[in-house]
């Protein structure tokens, strides 16, 4: 239990305004006489999270958290009772006299205070070498080639940590720093991790050094960028995560492009951080960069308190396209509406600035389309769209994606506007929708509990019984061109999974060796088939159920055919292909269920 006097702990309050210390991590709304804003510690559509500066207290009506000021700084930065009052104590100038603690918690408290020091001190020690030091010429020209001048290097602190094991380790020796914080830092590297007091060299050698800040500006890590472009090392190399540091709830940029996000409404997400610089250094303000490629949900949702739109500006090549995708979970989650803007082939935001000015990169972000529509125009651009087999690949990719929409509405728009590019029945495609409910919001946090069971119909979960359980049934299925018919149905990977297993249903071997192949859904999917009864005559409903599957592909294919068909400005072609089709669909439907047309 913490040592601090109820006088020191009162002082410490009153000195905080609450307002003010919440105002320093995201924006806050006056409405009447409390200020009001999305809650930064679950997910919201609707602001319930409320600071009151009569009673100087926080209060979310939403997930019940609420307090005081070191309360509030506790559940934000993640710390103990005491770094969250030295923390704010230091803010206010107070001081906690170093007996009013337990020896642990001083202990904590002094080291994450002594790590930001190291870090000011680190970020100072990289500028001046890149500033004033013969050996960092090959830094400066590289910055100089990219754009960035003395000025700007200045106002973002850049630096360079030079070709030496061991120069930073010396110079924070000299400034008094122990090797048990410059190991718990990150800033050096022990030769043997086994052994915690051991040798150790710097981290960051030969690079351009980018200072990370958190959201109050304060160095907690680095990222260096490698200047040989023949070292076979890795392009940029990150601090690891330490007690300052967490790569997944930290934006590169936020605590200068705060005010931007908020007047545009709108945060424009760069790759890199050069990428980031340049373009605010050229204007456009509102930039930030996440610790890698991908969102997560804390910056998602760290995002949301200063707009509601975000534009992903990754790379034009297929990983810029691969981290649009990742980024997607979370900010969708943090419901964040998503555009996507893409750049010239081979152009990255920092050369098409450099190269065709600011304006050029804000027609780009102005130009960028709704995420989804990206994705249509993405997919329908593939050769293999031309293909039955490309379609339905392209409509489940799509469906993963949009199933992620909490909004209802916004849901069904964009289902009917997929279903149409992808010549699909609207309601077929919202079939493949089936995993979270239209109305319910996306639960990003993970779940330790059982995975449930696929949602399977019930001739797909027929199917799926015999063909585990009936050799002769399992026999038959596999005589049949299940793969396409299976190719497009919904829901129809497990039964496809099935068939081409290997597998005895009489071997409880080969079924459990089966079992280890598949997803958690799938594999209580599995195991719930398993247990339940046999139908009385497994061949003669296989039979059944696999007409009435076939039956499904070409009803779904008929009423795809018949929605083109009333589109407008259908050449003579296309019109007569079209019929062509729909009649012979419509007498293929007639031999398998003669009663359903």
């Amino acid at each position: 239990m913490p040592r601090l006097a109820n006088e020191t702990i009162d002082q410490i309050n009153s000195a905080n305004d609450i307002v003010e210390v919440v105002g320093g991590y995201f924006p806050l709304k006056r409405t009447g006489g409390v200020f009001k804003a999305l809650c930064p510690f679950h997910q919201e559509k609707t602001p319930s999270f409320t600071v009151n500066p009569a009673r100087q207290i926080f209060k979310c009506f939403g997930c019940g958290a609420g307090g005081g000021p070191i309360r509030f700084v506790m559940q934000y930065e993640n710390l103990e009772f005491l770094a969250a009052a030295r923390k704010l104590a230091e803010r206010a100038g107070i001081r906690i006299e170093e007996g009013m603690m337990s020896a642990e918690d001083e202990a904590k408290v002094s080291l994450r205070r002594r790590l930001l020091a190291l870090h000011a001190e680190a970020a100072e020690f990289f500028h001046q070498r890149l500033m004033k030091y013969p050996s960092a010429q090959v830094a400066r020209e590289y910055l100089k080639g990219r754009g960035i001048g003395s000025e700007v290097a200045r106002s973002w602190k850049l630096g360079y940590a030079p070709d030496a094991w061991d120069a930073f380790g010396t110079f924070a020796h000299e400034r008094g720093f122990s090797d048990e914080e410059m190991v718990e830092s990150g800033l050096v590297k022990l030769r043997d991790e086994e052994r915690r007091n051991g040798e150790f060299y710097d981290r960051f050698r030969d690079r351009v050094m980018f200072p990370i800040c958190n959201d109050t500006g304060e160095v907690i890590a680095f990222s260096g960028r490698v200047l040989d472009p023949d070292a076979k090392t890795a392009k940029y190399v990150n601090s690891p995560e330490t007690m300052l540091f967490t790569k997944g709830k930290v934006l590169f940029g936020l605590h200068r492009s705060k005010r931007a996000l908020i007047d545009r409404g709108s945060a424009i997400v760069c790759e890199g951080q050069l990428d980031l610089i340049t373009a605010f250094e050229a204007g456009v303000q509102n930039v930030v960069a996440p610790q890698g490629t991908a969102f997560t949900e804390m910056q998602a949702r760290k995002l949301k308190q200063y707009c509601e739109e975000v534009v992903l500006c990754f790379d034009a090549d297929v990983a810029g396209e691969k981290a649009a995708e990742r980024s997607l979970d979370a900010l969708l989650g943090a419901n964040v509406a998503v555009r996507v803007a893409t750049m010239p082939q081979g152009e990255d935001p920092d050369s098409l600035i450099r190269g065709k000015g600011a304006d050029a990169f804000r027609e780009r972000i102005a130009a960028a389309k709704d995420y989804f529509d990206f994705v249509l125009d993405r997919e329908v651009a593939r050769p293999e769209f031309a293909t039955s087999r490309g379609r339905v690949a392209a409509a489940r990719k799509l469906a993963v994606q949009i199933s992620k929409l909490s909004d209802p509405m916004l849901r069904g728009t964009i289902v009917n506007k997929a279903a149409m590019r992808l010549e699909m029945a609207p309601e077929e495609f919202a079939r493949l929708l089936s995993s979270p409910k239209a109305d319910a919001p996306i639960e990003m946090t993970p779940t330790t509990s059982a995975a449930r069971p696929l949602a399977l119909d019930p001739t797909m979960r027929l199917l799926c019984t015999v063909a585990l359980r009936d050799e002769a049934a399992r026999a038959w299925l596999l005589e049949e061109s299940w793969t396409d018919v299976l190719e497009d149905e919904p829901n129809g990977e497990l039964l496809a999974k099935i068939l081409a297993a290997d597998l005895l249903p009489e071997d409880s071997t080969s079924i459990g060796g089966f079992l280890t192949t598949l997803s958690a859904a799938e594999e209580a999917t599995v195991a719930t088939l398993l247990a339940e009864k046999l139908p009385a005559n497994p061949q003669m409903v296989t039979n059944d159920a696999w007409r009435e599957l076939d039956w499904r592909r070409v009803k779904r294919r008929l009423d795809a055919c018949e929605s083109r068909l009333r589109q407008p400005a259908l050449d003579s072609a296309e019109l007569l292909r079209l019929q062509m089709e729909i009649k012979a669909l419509k007498a293929h439907a007639v031999e398998l269920s003669p009663w359903k047309i």
